[in-house]
């Protein structure tokens, strides 16, 4: 299973599956963040935390735990 915290700069991945339950997945769901949409990341801080990446047109960044609950193909 490879997750938005294992894609590198510069890569643009598909959402296959969200994990994770309750009001983290809703959130998740509410940046824009759904199964099938195109994720490309711009920027991965030293320590890989956070994530900053566009989505549906906007520029997000994401924490390390939330992005290892995306699992990307």
């Amino acid at each position: 299973m490879r997750t938005l915290r294992d894609v590198r700069c510069d890569e643009t991945v598909s959402v296959v599956k969200l994990h994770g339950e309750g009001a983290v997945k809703r959130r998740i769901m509410d940046m824009g963040i759904t199964k099938g949409t195109g994720i490309y990341v711009r920027k991965v801080a030293p320590l890989g935390d956070p994530v900053e990446i566009t989505v549906r047109g906007y520029e997000l960044s994401l924490r390390k735990a939330d992005a290892e609950m995306i699992e990307v193909g």
